[in-house]
């Protein structure tokens, strides 16, 4: 396993991260969901992302569980905070009440006192970013984070965060998006921005639900127990890439990938990780033969002219225009 420093921190991270968005307390049962997290720690990777909302807060107990008598200090776990973990008016968002409320619970479920890093999930229009941010600074300087990130936030909104927590004295060292060999959007805008910044990407779905698998075949079923046939493993999530047209041209990637020695799924890791801005690669899984498949993406070089060819390939059906995209609060 390969690392990487987390942005321009000091914070080094396995360059593929462990998560369980719709695995953990949802869509496999406990005692896999922990033969997955020992896989994990099997081929070297030290780093894990979850988030409080994730099945319900349930999936961070299963994780706090599957950790329990690790080593702290040799982990890295990661968490989040926005979307609504209860009925209440203020158990959702990023005011400071909810914040502070989610900490506390979020540290109870993983059985540690600190998490290395903790993630505004989406950004916040109805509360005031100073708000936000000084609530954060409050926690690292508290000592139950050590450094804070985002997801899924644009260009701007990464900008005027990181100033904040410029003045605020915080280190703010990532963001969370979505980026596959199918969906790039992050390329135009926020990759430049946080270049500059000094702020690294820890990428989500580099499969794209397992789409870059090639299992999903043009004219075809998906296959049983597949996340397209499983509303809570992200069928809808998914739906946008279940056309023919989608499916037929990522057939032409086998070829590619048997040509570089890879799987489809361990090219498609690879290839975001080609990405100098990509800190880590979060990758879950059902079973641990997944982890171990896709571990072996780690440390691959992919040359010039394979690059070019899976832009050849995919270039017509590959999102690139941020204008585009679905509103990001509308996607976990």
């Amino acid at each position: 396993m390969e690392f990487r420093h987390l942005g321009r921190s000091g914070l080094m991270v396995s360059e593929l991260a462990y998560g369980n968005w719709i695995t953990h307390g949802s869509q496999v049962e406990e005692d896999a969901a922990a033969a997955c997290v020992r896989a994990a720690l099997d081929v070297g990777i030290t780093t894990f992302d979850t988030a409080d909302v994730y099945a319900g807060t349930r999936a961070e107990a299963v994780l706090g569980r599957a950790l329990k008598g690790e080593r702290r200090e040799g982990l890295e776990i990661f968490t989040k905070v926005y979307w609504a973990t209860g009925p209440g008016r203020n158990d959702r968002g990023l005011s400071r009440k909810h914040i502070m409320e989610s900490i506390n619970g979020s540290l109870r479920r993983l059985q540690t006192e600190y998490v290395d890093l903790y993630q505004a999930h989406r950004y916040d229009y109805e509360t005031p970013l100073e708000e936000t941010m000084q609530a954060f600074a409050d926690i690292v300087h508290s000592g139950k984070a050590h450094y804070i990130g985002v997801s899924e936030w644009t260009a701007s909104q990464i900008r005027a965060g990181w100033e904040l927590a410029q003045d605020l004295k915080i280190p703010f060292v990532s963001n969370q998006p979505q980026y596959s060999m199918l969906w790039r959007v992050i390329e135009a805008e926020v990759v430049p921005t946080s270049i500059e910044l000094g702020v690294g990407q820890v990428v989500f779905s580099p499969i794209a639900q397992g789409v870059l698998t090639g299992k999903y075949e043009p004219g075809k079923q998906p296959p049983a127990g597949s996340r397209a046939t499983d509303d809570k493993s992200g069928a809808n999530f998914i739906s946008r890439w279940m056309s023919d047209e989608v499916l037929s041209t990522v057939q032409q990637l086998k070829p590619l990938a048997e040509q570089a020695g890879l799987s489809p799924a361990q090219l498609a890791v690879a290839w975001v990780l080609q990405n100098d801005n990509v800190s880590a690669a979060i990758i879950g899984a059902s079973r641990p033969e997944q982890v171990h498949d896709n571990a072996k993406a780690s440390g691959v070089k992919l040359e010039a002219d394979l690059m070019k060819a899976i832009d050849q390939v995919l270039d017509p059906i590959t999102e690139r225009d941020p204008a585009k995209t679905e509103s990001p609060a509308k996607r976990p």
